[in-house]
């Protein structure tokens, strides 16, 4: 499965730490931008819309 992998849009365009994040049906990849050889992290869909929505709530 290719995984096309997006930089958060709170990262600054020239910062290299950041994470990013892919989707796929019924799964989610993150990713550390620096070492993406050392591949990603999956998370199901419910523990990562859990994940964004706790997220989305501590930013504010």
């Amino acid at each position: 499965m290719e995984l096309n992998f997006r930089k958060s849009s709170f990262s600054q365009a020239e910062s290299q730490d950041c994470v990013e994040v892919a989707d796929a049906p019924r799964v989610s990849a993150v990713r550390d931008t620096k070492h993406r050889e050392l591949g990603a992290l999956f998370f199901g869909s419910p523990e990562w819309r859990a994940f964004v929505d706790a997220a989305k709530e501590d930013a504010f």
